[in-house]
């Protein structure tokens, strides 16, 4: 089993290239000015939220009003900058409604993210990368973000020309969740020792782990 060792073990050997610090209200682990050794060969996967694109506040804004448009809450509902807000919380912040009745707030709030793109912050860190090594390598979106919502993200900062790919969203037939990295890769014929990943969420750098992809070439800022 994978697990948070060799996460903790990634972030660990990421320490030697890079200055880390944690505050009690940070997220994440803070990297910065990343030594990155990236030749002509390699080819990058970029995750989107979180990584390439702080989008946490304008979904937090865009279920808050989906909510507000169904029901009159008690209590206001406050932003955690700690904790993307998703179904889960949903769930904890109004409990007691039908599935149906969750499933039109979600919908509502797919509508709402238009109205709050502004709210959507790039990564500079991760851009700057990006922007240089999208005119000499292959550069490629791999997301869990629905197609529409990340091409929505992507147009509304000028991106999406930066990616020579983009992968989206998938569920299997069975609905269970697929490994985005191992798709790309497969989709892509592509050898993952050549692989370099930009990615922020400790489940998907496990999922890269799982798909071949060296712990050295996993870059999360």
């Amino acid at each position: 089993m994978v697990g948070n060792y060799l996460v903790t073990l990634l972030l660990n050997k990421r320490n030697k290239a890079y200055t880390t610090t944690l505050g009690a209200s940070e997220k994440k682990p803070q990297m910065n000015k990343p030594l990155l050794n990236i030749k002509e060969n390699d080819i990058l996967f970029f995750d989107m939220d979180g990584t390439l694109v702080e989008t946490d506040f304008a979904n937090f804004l865009s279920y808050k009003n989906a909510i507000q448009s169904f029901i009159k809450l008690e209590k206001e509902i406050e932003f955690n900058p700690n904790e993307r807000f998703n179904r889960a919380s949903l769930k904890n912040a109004v409990p007691n409604l039908t599935e149906t009745e969750y499933e039109k707030i979600i919908q509502q709030k797919e509508e709402n993210y238009k109205e709050h793109l502004s709210e959507t912050k790039l990564n500079k860190s991760v851009l700057d990368v990006l922007l240089k090594y999208s005119k000499t390598n292959k550069t490629v979106l791999v997301t869990n973000c629905r197609e529409d919502r990340a091409l929505m993200t992507l147009n509304y900062h000028n991106l999406t020309d930066k990616f020579s790919n983009l992968f989206f969203k998938t569920i299997s037939d069975n609905g269970q969740r697929i490994n985005k990295y191992k798709k790309a890769i497969s989709s892509l014929s592509l050898s993952a020792q050549t692989v370099i990943v930009f990615e922020n969420e400790k489940p998907e750098i496990e999922d890269a782990i799982h798909a071949g992809i060296s712990i050295d070439n996993i870059i999360s800022f």
